[in-house]
């Protein structure tokens, strides 16, 4: 009997259930996230024969968002492979073709409608960068539209939206600011098949930093052009690229494969990458030891090839070395799960000076999302969360979480 599972589309930010996993599943999408040395069809095939439970293969590739990913290395099915699973395995890399095709469009048409009204724009990850780094939008999930704006043009461009269907979802406060100011964009829903859309007018770091403010002018640095479904879109250079992908995935913890192989890929597509700038640009900008965490990552899960007096430099790194590790050994069983010990895993990212600046700002007392999960108040009482945040640091800070 084949499997029962239905695979079906899961929020890119949606957390990841932590559960036992199968060690041999496990094993097999490893080798599909590998970038530099691909695994062989027969060692692909040798991994399958070690499956039992297609269920768990199939709900994991799908919680890690690689489905379309593990279909393209097993396409040509094997005997070791049920055809029930490349059926299935089939049907979700045709229906993900559907949707990057659907985003893509969607993407240059909003990107034009920006254009005509004055406002420049910068889209980040999803189909653009499935078009850069992959060379193929069929193998990267298709998930949310993100792009970057400056915060200037957001009434202008929150008009455009509204007259392209979509309704804004955030909750915003008089002047247009959202109701927790860590949030730096707007999201928007499409009324016909509810595709997402969200206008960001800066990068989220790994903890809301004062003196950071990655916008559309550091985005646009050394601009290129990408090809995108026939049409060429404006498209961040490698280098930040990359660390706006080790930015982002280090602020949610690496909880997803995708991810890290996002990482790896972009370093195998672009074997001219400018290390140096890149960790000039990590060094300046307060990312260094989240590029550090995503550049480990990357080699040790996705293979990256690194060029080796960079990747000693990452792992001479104790704090940052240490984290990947327990990243690694937690991605299948407790995906997103923090580090353990007395420091926060956010301040733990943050270089020397920044955490004395933090502290002297006292911006770490700010409320954020992991309060409002920590009891839930009615709106009316939200200022309380500035004495329910001090509580809940404490808490963890005994408890060591």
């Amino acid at each position: 009997m084949g499997p029962s599972i239905k695979l079906a589309e899961m929020p890119a930010d949606q957390p990841v259930e932590s559960r036992p996993a199968d060690p041999a599943v496990c094993a097999l999408l490893r080798a599909v996230a590998q970038r530099s040395q691909p695994a062989s069809a027969e060692e692909i095939d040798r991994l399958a024969a070690e499956i039992r439970d297609w269920d768990a293969l199939l709900r994991l590739a799908q919680e890690h968002r690689v489905a379309a990913l593990l279909y393209s290395r097993v396409e040509a099915s094997s005997p070791a492979i049920p055809a029930g699973v490349v059926q299935r395995l089939r049907a979700e890399y045709r229906r993900n073709a559907f949707h990057s095709l659907t985003n893509a469009a969607e993407l240059i048409g909003l990107l034009k409608a920006l254009e005509g009204a004055g406002i420049p724009a910068m889209p980040m990850k999803g189909v653009v960068l499935a078009a850069s780094a992959y060379g193929n939008l069929t193998t990267r999930p298709a998930g949310d539209l993100d792009v970057l704006i400056e915060w200037k043009h957001m009434q202008r461009a929150t008009a455009i939206m509204l007259e392209r269907d979509y309704v804004l979802k955030t909750e915003l406060v008089k002047n247009g600011i959202p109701v927790f100011k860590d949030n730096h964009q707007y999201q928007f829903e499409r009324r016909s098949d509810g595709l997402i859309v969200e206008l960001h007018w800066r990068i989220d770091l790994v903890f809301a930093k004062f003196r950071h403010n990655l916008g559309l002018d550091w985005a646009s640095r050394r601009r290129r052009t990408t090809l995108l479904a026939g049409a060429e879109v404006p498209d961040m250079s490698p280098e930040l690229t990359l660390l706006m992908l080790c930015t982002h995935g280090s602020k949610h913890i690496w909880p997803r494969l995708i991810w890290i192989t996002d990482a790896a890929q972009l370093i195998e597509s672009q074997p001219s990458l400018d290390w140096a700038e890149v960790i000039r640009e990590a060094k300046r900008s307060g990312l260094w030891r989240a590029l550090a965490l995503g550049v480990l990552l990357a080699h040790r899960i996705g293979g990256a090839a690194v060029p080796e007096a960079v990747l000693s430099r990452f792992e001479s790194d104790p704090v940052a070395s240490k984290i990947a590790r327990q990243i690694e050994l937690n991605l299948f069983e407790a995906p997103g799960s923090p580090p353990p010990g007395r420091v926060p895993y956010n301040i733990k990212l943050l270089s020397f000076r920044d955490r004395v600046l933090l502290v002297l700002s006292l911006d770490f007392l700010r409320p954020n999302e992991k309060d409002l999960e920590f009891v839930s108040l009615p709106r009316p009482l939200n200022f309380l969360y500035w004495l329910v945040r001090p509580i809940r640091v404490l808490r963890n800070v005994a408890t060591g979480r």
